[in-house]
Formats: structure tokens, sequence, C-alpha cells
């Protein structure tokens, strides 16, 4: 079994496949509010939410982090999105995606695949940030699958580069409902 199968192994049950299935990439530093918001917007779209943090540790048990741990898992990824994105079923990628270099890889599969491609950046201010990230570590919450803490997050920082292409932008401190409606409008388009 490859590493794109073992993935595929435990994502569970898989949504209807559609036509024209989208492509959703949401990008963002830890503790930003990703994860949060890929489940509201699985409450109102039939899709499959691609977690980068879960499907880590469905690879790797106890994982590192390291750069060739990371290639992996992400070349593992992206044949696991085209894999599904060919038969059909929407999905949406929570990863930070934070450069463009990684992004452009995305937008390839989108564009060879000739499906919608919807970008996102979810952000919140850092102080909110700070407090999610310890209140994270505290609970130590087995649901959670991200080790990221405020370091990590730190670390990060000057990895965010702009996302070039048209995308939305959401402050996870605010009402998050007015960009999940316009996502919605523009997958029932």
């Amino acid at each position: 079994m490859d590493d794109a199968e073992q993935l595929a192994a435990h994502l569970g049950p898989l949504p209807e496949p559609e036509l024209k299935p989208s492509f959703i990439v949401v990008s963002g530093l830890p503790g930003t509010g990703k994860t949060h918001f890929c489940k509201k917007l699985s409450e109102r779209l039939p899709l499959l939410i691609l977690e980068s943090d879960a499907l880590r540790k469905s690879l790797f048990p106890s994982p590192s982090y390291a750069p060739g741990e990371s290639a992996r898992l992400f070349r593992a990824i992206h044949r696991l999105i085209e894999g599904l994105l060919n038969k059909g079923i929407s999905l949406v990628l929570d990863a930070t995606n934070l450069s463009e270099r990684y992004r452009e890889q995305l937008y390839s599969i989108a564009e060879r695949l000739g499906v919608r491609l919807i970008l996102v950046r979810v952000e919140a201010p850092p102080a909110l940030v700070q407090a999610r990230l310890k209140q994270r570590s505290a609970a130590n919450n087995a649901a959670d699958k991200s080790e990221a803490d405020w370091t990590v997050y730190q670390k990060m920082i000057p990895s965010v580069q702009i996302i070039r292409r048209h995308h939305y932008a959401v402050d996870t401190s605010r009402d998050i409902t007015p960009v999940l409606d316009k996502i919605l409008r523009e997958v029932r388009r």
C-alpha cells in the first residue's frame, strides 16, 4: 500500500460524487481557526475535509515534522487530492499552505483536472491566537490533531506569503458567516 492509499484508508465515509467537484484550499498560521472554519463549511456543503495534521499522524504515528517527512506527506496528500477530485469528491484542504511555491502545486492539480478552485486565507489577531494555542495545549484534546504551539506560530510567521490569486480572507475573531455564504454561492454557481 503506498502512502496515498494509506491516507485514503483513514478517511471514513465520502460525500456523494458530483459532476463538478470543488477544491477549497485553506491557508493560515496555526491557531488562526482553519479547522473550525473547515468544519463550519462542511456543515453547509457536502465535502470531505483533508486535515493535514490528522493525515500526518495516520502516516507517521510519532511525527518529527522534519522537511523530508513533510515532503513525503504532501506528495501523498497531492495524489490523494487528485484521486478524490477525479472521482467527483468535493474537498477542502486544511493545512497551513503558507508558501506560494507549495500552493502552486495545488493550483496545478485544479487546472489539470478542470475543477473549481476556491482559496481562503484564515487569520486572527495574534493575542487571540496565543490564547487559543495556550488553551489547546492545556486541554490536551485527543480530537485536536495539531501539535503547534505559540513558538511554532512565531517561527512560521516569516514563511507567510501573499496569495497571488483571487481568495477570500476571513478573520475568525469575527463572524465567519459572510465568507461561508460567499463560498456557498460560488460553489453553487
